[in-house]
């Protein structure tokens, strides 16, 4: 070939750019990751009402509260102890991811959320206190809501917060927790007022709760109880001994 003509020129400079562009996207590949899954680890936190100043306190947080992220059976039972935190959100369902966390010395589980708002997905994290019905906190996000409207899911003030303390489902695991028309609220129980103008986002929400935690239900509905304590058989829910929740971090 010819080094003096342009053609060659050209075809020199696209194979350094190529090799340049895979060397450099190879390189940031494991940062990009890790940022991924730092983000992944505030989002959980912040379902537990936790925000961390830094992503070194979001690190050190993260292992302090979530004990375990674990992978349920259908009927409720752990099949493992780790690797609920490597599920995308799109396969809750297919796969039943379970965070089990302490605060102040109490248990609290994280059960990830995945639905549709008007534009795009829509995604979050529910904490339930250890009674497995009243919420401890929530998070949701967006890919593509409207600004100023439906995209207020994000706002924790606004729309998060109401959320603490309502009931999210029964004693038979019936999901309870509901987000109504904004101003229409008539049991604050299990009630949330959803976004004044960002209705389909709202619904969007309110499905997305009820599709994911209706998963859960074998979960939901099973009794930890102390150790020595579930000898008697259960007349309609299964007991769990405390001692069988293993504890990853530490």
């Amino acid at each position: 070939m010819n080094t003096n003509k342009n053609s060659y020129t050209f075809i020199y400079a696209s194979v350094m750019v190529i090799i340049v562009a895979f060397l450099l996207a190879s390189s940031l590949k494991p940062m990009q990751q890790k940022n991924v899954e730092l983000d992944k680890k505030k989002q959980v936190l912040a379902a537990l009402n936790i925000f961390p100043e830094n992503n070194a306190a979001a690190e050190s947080d993260y292992i302090k509260y979530v004990k375990a992220d674990q992978l349920l059976n259908a009927d409720g039972t752990v099949k493992s102890e780790t690797g609920g935190f490597a599920v995308e959100s799109s396969k809750i369902g297919e796969e039943l991811p379970l965070y089990v966390c302490e605060v102040e010395g109490e248990t609290k589980y994280i059960i990830p959320l995945f639905g549709a708002g008007l534009w795009n997905v829509i995604w979050g994290y529910i904490a339930l206190d250890d009674d497995k019905e009243t919420i401890y906190g929530v998070y949701f996000s967006h890919a593509g809501e409207t600004p100023g409207l439906g995209a207020e899911i994000t706002n924790h003030e606004k729309f998060q917060k109401p959320f603490i303390g309502k009931k999210a489902v029964d004693a038979e695991g019936n999901v309870t927790i509901s987000v109504v028309k904004f101003g229409k609220v008539a049991d604050a129980s299990c009630e949330v007022d959803g976004i004044s103008g960002g209705t389909i986002t709202s619904v969007g929400v309110d499905n997305m709760l009820k599709d994911c935690l209706k998963h859960y239900n074998a979960f939901l509905t099973q009794s930890a109880c102390a150790e020595g304590e579930c000898a008697v058989a259960c007349d309609s829910v299964q007991c769990v001994p405390a001692t069988e929740i293993q504890v990853v971090n530490e």
